[in-house]
């Protein structure tokens, strides 16, 4: 109890006056680089979605809508043409005109470290048309660019304060969103401040937006009770307490993402090890947990098992690619056909929450009797995320919140030498499916490019995908107009705060 009043009490120095609307939002981890090019971040990215508005957006249902872009269109199967949204303004006074778009496109394409070059690479060269018109010139024809905007990708920075900054940029980024950018204390708050010329400001209901990281759910939990935040990540286990109190509400969508476990398989000396160089021991592995199990012991069972990065509802998800059940004598039996020595030791690094955790200690559990013995490495997220990116890890517990086009679930991890490929995976067969699967705007086609994808990565198995979340936000019953969207951002227009 001590550690949850310490918890509320820090709230207290971000009071504000009364007549100033405030959102305060609890949030499962604190964001890393908040710079469109350089997040890799889920929570990063929902702090952007308040800074950052995006050329096109995705709705409920999964369609495209306009953003900053009014309309687009394809004069052939090469090039993209966007309208854009005329009288908006960056945050800085400078107008979001075609140059501006130009300019953060070639940034996220050519900026060293940029997540998004592999998001983006199908484009050769982007055109001013006019002042409101961009052309997209593709190399070849491509499926999912245009929905590549309707995340990190397709939001826009300021020409001249990210040249001003350099480096610097995220340390007080500048877009086109609702609100601007006042100040970050590291694992404390990140505090947005309206921005009066948004070009939507008629739905944008508060002054300021604080977030703040709170990773342990119990804390987030007890703070949302006590109203000292009005919206918050809700772990599932902390469903039911939401549905039972009458000052809250809970707003769930399922997801498009995926959790699993990432293999260092790559050229580096950590990936030296039996479960790094032989698959048949990473068949094991998989083999040895009970997805259905740990989903019910972990997660009251909100999520749904699955063997592909691609979540059941899409329309490219593969309905004939299903987890598989778990066999332990066949886990035993590649073992002894790999060779391996058991009981084997496997260090699992795990980002420190208390469901990472609880999920290390089920799986450890589960592997011993396949004979695995699992060394949970417990680390904060930032730490965890630096350490997969050097390839200084063996196996990640690591989940993708998920975009609109399964190409961005998939490309960036499994093509080689891709941007987020941090298990070092190389496989020419899957390099050249996924190329295909990008140039192919059929949708049974891609699906059928897909499904081969899937075989051959269930072999190789660089990536032990258990299945796909859900996500849940709790929020007070006087918060209105907010709803949790498949992507789980939170976009805040339209949102209020009764009196």
């Amino acid at each position: 109890m001590r550690r949850l009043l310490l918890a509320l009490a820090t709230l207290a120095p971000l009071a504000t006056p009364a007549d100033a609307q405030t959102l305060r939002i609890a949030m499962n981890n604190d964001p890393d680089l908040l710079d469109p090019s350089l997040s890799r971040t889920f929570v990063g990215t929902n702090v952007m979605t308040g800074l950052c508005d995006k050329i096109v957006d995705l709705d409920a249902k999964l369609n495209m809508v306009p953003r900053l872009a009014t309309s687009w269109e394809y004069p052939d199967s090469k090039t993209i043409i966007l309208h854009l949204r005329a009288g908006v303004l960056f945050q800085d006074g400078e107008k979001m005109d075609a140059a501006a778009v130009k300019y953060t496109l070639d940034r996220h394409l050519n900026l060293p470290g940029s997540f998004r070059r592999a998001e983006l690479a199908a484009a050769d060269h982007i055109e001013v048309v006019d002042p409101l018109t961009v052309r997209v010139v593709l190399k070849q024809p491509s499926a999912p660019w245009l929905a590549q905007l309707t995340d990190r990708s397709g939001m826009m920075v300021s020409p001249k304060a990210a040249e001003a900054a350099g480096k610097d940029f995220t340390l007080h980024p500048v877009c086109a969103g609702p609100f601007k950018f006042t100040e970050r204390v590291p694992q404390d708050h990140i505090t947005l401040e309206r921005f009066p010329q948004y070009w939507d400001a008629a739905n944008v209901h508060f002054d300021r937006v604080i977030y703040r990281p709170m990773t342990d759910s119990s804390v987030r939990l007890a703070n949302l009770r006590a109203g000292a935040v009005e919206l918050a990540d809700i772990v599932p286990t902390d469903v039911d307490a939401v549905k039972a109190d009458p000052k809250l509400r809970l707003s769930t969508a399922s997801g498009l993402g995926y959790t699993g476990l990432t293999i260092n398989i790559g050229a580096n000396p950590r990936a030296e090890t039996p479960l790094g160089r032989d698959p048949r021991v990473r068949q094991a592995l998989s083999l040895s947990i009970d997805r259905e199990a740990v989903i019910s012991v972990v997660f009251a069972g909100q999520y749904t098992a699955n063997a592909q990065a691609i979540a059941p509802g899409h329309p490219l998800h593969v309905t004939s690619i299903k987890p598989p059940k778990r066999d332990i004598a066949r886990a035993k039996a590649l073992l002894a056909e790999a060779g391996v020595k058991t009981p084997l030791t496997i260090k699992l690094m795990i980002p420190n929450s208390p469901q990472g955790v609880q999920v290390g200690e089920v799986i450890q559990s589960m592997a011993a009797e396949a004979g695995i013995i699992i060394q949970p490495v417990v680390l904060d997220f930032g730490t965890s995320l630096a350490a997969s990116q050097k390839g200084d890890y063996e196996a990640f517990f690591i989940g993708w919140s998920g975009l609109l086009d399964a190409d961005s679930n998939i490309y960036s991890f499994l093509h080689t030498g891709a941007s987020l490929n941090t298990a070092g995976y190389s496989n020419a067969k899957v390099d050249s499916l996924l190329d295909q699967a990008r140039e192919t705007t059929d949708l049974a086609a891609r699906r059928a490019l897909y499904t081969q994808t899937w075989e051959q990565e269930g072999q190789d198995l660089p990536i032990i995908y258990l299945w796909t979340p859900r996500y849940i936000a709790g929020h007070l019953a006087k918060l209105t107009g907010f709803q949790t969207m498949p992507d789980g951002l939170m976009r805040l227009q339209g949102v209020k705060l009764a009196p």
